[in-house]
């Protein structure tokens, strides 16, 4: 599939195995799974952290493999999602960091076209969350107040 806004086709990142079981190896059952990302989420990890962690730190190569569910059905069931998504907030985070860079550099026109592209990323997939219901319809991105993100 081709790059969003640059017409690349980029390489994919490595291939999971077929199998969509649980290894026999494995030191952790399903309970312990889950009491260790609502630890894990408490200290402060997002989902994505939480899944390199535990594949790197604790041997738990795939946890749906191993619970039958993603991280994020996990923290839904435990009611300790976050109110934004993950991938927003780290868009909202470029987006402060970019216009942040643009205050200091006025004539930077790739990055105000950087700028632009974030903005049309973070409206679309806000668009896209409204619609599944993760945020609230009401809910409404505003440029001036997602500052504080980029500090």
């Amino acid at each position: 599939m081709a790059r969003m806004h640059s017409r690349k086709r980029g390489k994919h990142g490595s291939k999971r195995p077929a199998k969509k079981t649980a290894p026999s190896w494995l030191l952790y059952d399903a309970k312990k799974a889950e009491l260790l990302i609502a630890k894990l989420t408490k200290d402060g990890k997002t989902p994505s952290q939480i899944g390199i962690l535990l594949r790197d730190a604790y041997g738990i190569p795939s946890v749906s493999a191993l619970c039958g569910k993603s991280i994020t059905e996990i923290l839904k069931e435990k009611k300790l999602v976050q109110e934004v998504p993950e991938d927003l907030t780290a868009l909202f985070k470029r987006y402060a960091a970019v216009r942040k860079h643009i205050e200091n550099n006025k004539n930077d026109e790739t990055a105000k076209r950087g700028l632009l592209l974030t903005d049309s990323k973070i409206k679309r997939l806000v668009k896209y969350y409204k619609r599944a219901g993760r945020i609230p319809e009401t809910w409404k991105f505003d440029a001036e107040r997602i500052g504080f993100f980029g500090e």
